[in-house]
C-alpha cells in the first residue's frame, strides 16, 4: 500500500478508543471508515479486499501485548503493518444521567478494559458484577439501549467522547489502575513496505529450528552484535507442538531497507526455523535513535574495509 487508503475498516462501533487513534491521523481520517464488530472481523475485510486497510490494537502500556490481535497476524493472516499509532487512554465510567456510583451494579466492557481498572473495580464496585462487550464502545451502546427499555444499575467502561454518542454521562473519569496508560494501535494491508523515514520499525516472528537451551539467545545476539534496539519481545505458543513449544515477536527500530536490519534477517532466516515478516513501517513519535544511526555508519566503514581488502586478492 503506497497511497492514503480509500476504504478502512476498523474495531468499532464508532466510539471506540480505535476510532479515536484513527482520528489523530489526518490523512486516514479522511478515508471512509468502516466499523467491524471484532479485531478478526477487521483483518477478514482487510483479506478478502473489502477494505483497502485495517486499523486495530495490539499493545497496551499495562496490559502487554492484545493477543488476539498479534496471533491473528502470526497465524491466521498475510498482512503487512503500514503505520503504528500511540493513544493516551482515559477510562471511564458511563451511565445514564442521575445514577450514582452506589446504583451500579453491572459494568460493561471489554476484558482488556476491564483488566486495566481491576482495582478500582474492585475496590469502588466491590458487589458489581462485570459483564463482557465486543468493545468499548459497544458497551456503552448497550448501556444507553438498555437503560432506554427501563433496566437500572447499567454502567459502562468506555472513553468519554462515547457518553455523548449513546445517551450517557460520565460519573467516574480517569480509572485506570496505573498512570500513563496508552495503547498502541496498528494499520495493515495485504501488501506494500512504506519507504523508510529513518524513524522506523520492523515487526518479525522468530520460529525456533528446535527448543534448545540458548536459543533466544542466540536470536538476541542478531540484534546485539549490531547494536539495534529492541521495542519489544514477547513470546506465543506456536499452536503447533505441545507445551513448550513457543516463537518469538520481535520489533526493533530500523526498517529492512537499512542495511544493518536486511543484514540481522538474512541471519536469521538462514539458522533459525522460520520467519515470518509483520512489515517494516514508521515508528510512532519524533524521538531520534542516533545509536542506531551511529550503528549504521560503523558498519558501512567495516563493509568498505573488507571491500578494500578484497581488492587486494591475487587474481
Amino acid at each position: 500500500m503506497t497511497s492514503t487508503p480509500q476504504r478502512i475498516g476498523f474495531f468499532g462501533p464508532f466510539g471506540t478508543f480505535t476510532e479515536q487513534a484513527l482520528l489523530t491521523q489526518a490523512d486516514l481520517a479522511a478515508s471512509e471508515l468502516v466499523p467491524y464488530r471484532s479485531v478478526p472481523d477487521v483483518l477478514d475485510a482487510v483479506a478478502r479486499g473489502d477494505v483497502d486497510a485495517g486499523f486495530v490494537p495490539i499493545e497496551n502500556s499495562i496490559e502487554g501485548t492484545v493477543n488476539f490481535t498479534q496471533d491473528a497476524l502470526i497465524f491466521d493472516y498475510e498482512l503487512l503493518i503500514q503505520r503504528e499509532v500511540v493513544l493516551d487512554i482515559e477510562h471511564c465510567l458511563l451511565a445514564t444521567a442521575g445514577t450514582a456510583l452506589s446504583d451500579v451494579s453491572v459494568v460493561l466492557s471489554i476484558p482488556v478494559a476491564t483488566a486495566q481498572c481491576s482495582a478500582w473495580l474492585r475496590d469502588t464496585l466491590p458487589n458489581a458484577e462485570v459483564h463482557t462487550a465486543n468493545s468499548t464502545a459497544d458497551a456503552a451502546r448497550s448501556v444507553g439501549e438498555r437503560s432506554a427499555a427501563g433496566e437500572k444499575g447499567l454502567a459502562a467502561l468506555a472513553p468519554a467522547n462515547a457518553a455523548e454518542m449513546y445517551g450517557l454521562t460520565v460519573i467516574a473519569r480517569d480509572i485506570a489502575d496505573h498512570a500513563g496508560n496508552q495503547t498502541r494501535f496498528v494499520l495493515v494491508s495485504q501488501n506494500g513496505i512504506p519507504q523508510p523515514t529513518g524513524h522506523d520499525k520492523t515487526g518479525i516472528v522468530v520460529f525456533q529450528r528446535a527448543d534448545e537451551p540458548g536459543s533466544l539467545i542466540s536470536i538476541l545476539q542478531e540484534f546485539a552484535a549490531r547494536r539495534i534496539n529492541l521495542s519489544l519481545l514477547s513470546s506465543r505458543p506456536t499452536k503447533a507442538g505441545g507445551l513448550g513449544d513457543y516463537c518469538f515477536i520481535i520489533y526493533a527500530d530500523g526498517h529492512v531497507g537499512d542495511e544493518l536490519m536486511a543484514d540481522v534477517l538474512r541471519d536469521l532466516h538462514t539458522k533459525q526455523g522460520g520467519v515470518k515478516f509483520l512489515g517494516s513501517y514508521p515508528a510512532a513519535g519524533d524521538q531520534a535513535h542516533t545509536a542506531r544511526e551511529h550503528a549504521d555508519a560503523r558498519w558501512q566503514d567495516a563493509d568498505d574495509w573488507v571491500a578494500h581488502l578484497r581488492t587486494q586478492i591475487r587474481g
